[in-house]
């Protein structure tokens, strides 16, 4: 009998030292690792800190949501619990309702008329053949980026208000000025035109930097077979920009509920709640300003409860697509 016959009849006779093997095998791979990205894992540390006690600790503070919270008499620790009542109270009140209802059909109007902007701006950018002409764009795309909202909302008063430049022009030759700022009618058109101003410059920086990355040899290979611009751009360029299109669009449907503040704060005297109400302003208003941390708490936790349920079945589509969305399993 030959040395590799005993060895096989040894291993079969103790079957536990066929298992071991595997178990060491994957502890020695761990430690082989370990010792290769220990700088890595070094470099990582400041950051897991910062977000573990910025975020993760805070986030404890959810609790609040399930009790009848009063900061003033039993804090997080004596404060009763009272299970999902905050909840059924939420799912109750009009007001969320009407939150919620205008917060998705903002998100969805802003997906189709805003999402497309920095994807279009880039390709335009993309192909201007002057460098310093391209540089001259993006920095004047940009700019409105760093202007904060009341700045925004201060320059489309004095262009679309009452008495701006538009209603100006109108009245100048014979027609009546329209206020669009006050109308509630037209201020989903608004917000996204501001949206649309203030950043799809600055989004156009994701675009551009995935446009950089595509091998100007393809582009040389189809301009020699005859393909036109438009062609290079539909088989070359969009088929390079669709990851990113797609990872981009997964983090903005995890977003949806999250479509900001500030802006319709200070547009909310002018249009009225009923149509400036967003999941962020209800909280605002039904947490902070009534007091009622724990009725504002449960409104937030939801709130990051449907952002997260959006990403796995948006990042689950995408797999399905053969995309390999925000994150993998494998």
């Amino acid at each position: 009998m030959s040395a590799d016959a005993d060895t096989r009849s040894v291993t079969e006779a103790r079957p536990g030292t066929a298992q071991a093997g595997p178990a060491v095998a994957r502890r020695s791979a761990f430690g082989d690792r370990l010792r290769r990205d220990w700088p890595l894992l070094v470099m990582a540390t400041p950051m897991l800190v910062l977000v573990t006690g910025f975020w993760w600790i805070p986030a404890l503070g959810n609790v609040i949501a399930f009790q009848d919270y009063n900061p003033f008499t039993g804090g997080i620790l004596g404060s009763p619990i009272i299970g999902f009542t905050n909840f059924a109270q939420l799912f109750g009140d009009p007001q969320f309702i009407r939150a919620v209802v205008n917060t998705l059909g903002i998100t969805a109007f802003q997906l189709v008329f805003y999402f497309p902007v920095p994807i279009a701006l880039a390709l335009l950018l993309n192909s201007v053949v002057s460098g310093r002409l391209r540089a001259l764009v993006q920095g004047i795309v940009y700019l409105p980026h760093f202007f904060s909202w009341v700045l925004v909302v201060a320059i489309f008063q004095q262009m679309f208000g009452g008495a701006g430049l538009i209603a100006q022009i109108l009245r100048d030759h014979g027609h009546s000025g329209i206020d669009w700022m006050t109308n509630s009618d037209t201020f989903i058109l608004l917000v996204t035109a501001e949206t649309v101003w203030k950043d799809a410059g600055w989004g156009t920086i994701v675009f551009l930097a995935a446009l950089s990355t595509i091998d100007p040899n393809l582009y040389e290979a189809a301009a020699v077979d005859g393909a036109r611009r438009w062609r290079r751009m539909w088989h070359i360029t969009l088929p390079g920009l669709r990851p990113v299109i797609v990872l981009l669009l997964i983090l903005r449907l995890g977003d949806a509920l999250n479509v900001g503040f500030e802006q319709f704060m200070l547009q909310r005297s002018a249009v009225g709640s009923k149509v400036s109400e967003v999941f962020d302003t209800f909280v605002y208003w039904s947490g902070l300003r009534t007091g009622d941390l724990g009725y504002g708490a449960a409104a937030g936790l939801f709130k990051g409860l449907v952002g997260l349920v959006l990403i796995l079945a948006a990042n689950r589509v995408a797999h399905a697509l053969g995309e390999r969305g925000v994150y993998s399993r494998s």
